[in-house]
């Protein structure tokens, strides 16, 4: 398993090799939540502080290091962009026009980029539901449930 130091390790290392121009100030990561559909996030809490938030089940190392790693410089692309941080925001919208993409691309992510797309697309659902067998409703109770709601639509 991958530790909180582990973490704060890389998401040093990719600051210093790949954001040297992004003056880093009152910010943190953390592993945080179990989700389906997200990756990470950043946020700024009531102390004004910035925290970095990596879905908790990347702990397990089925899931490729070049995700983590990826989903850390999208975080920090955020931050370098003015979202919960300290610097001029440059864009009303945090993905307005692929500038997350774009941004991460320039700064030579392109191959991680695709090999994350892959990974999503063919393996990270059923990891997902390895993991996490209790939150994933069997396809007959969902069909079940759609029924009933479109009894109550008519």
């Amino acid at each position: 398993m991958r530790d909180d130091e582990w973490l704060e390790q890389r998401f040093d290392q990719l600051w210093s090799l790949f954001f040297p121009d992004v003056e880093k100030k009152n910010i943190s990561i953390r592993w945080k939540g179990k989700w389906k559909n997200k990756f990470g996030h950043i946020t700024t809490n009531k102390d004004k502080k910035r925290e970095i938030a990596i879905n908790k089940l990347f702990k397990n190392l089925q899931v490729p290091e070049d995700v983590i790693k990826l989903t850390i410089a999208h975080e920090i692309v955020h931050y370098s962009h003015g979202f919960h941080s300290h610097l001029p925001r440059l864009h009303k919208h945090p993905h307005l026009g692929g500038i997350v993409e774009k941004d991460l691309k320039k700064r030579g992510f392109s191959y991680m980029l695709k090999k994350e797309k892959e990974w999503q697309k063919n393996e990270w659902f059923n990891l997902y539901k390895e993991l996490m067998p209790h939150k994933v409703q069997p396809r007959t109770r969902i069909i079940q449930q759609k029924k009933v709601f479109n009894i109550f639509r008519l």
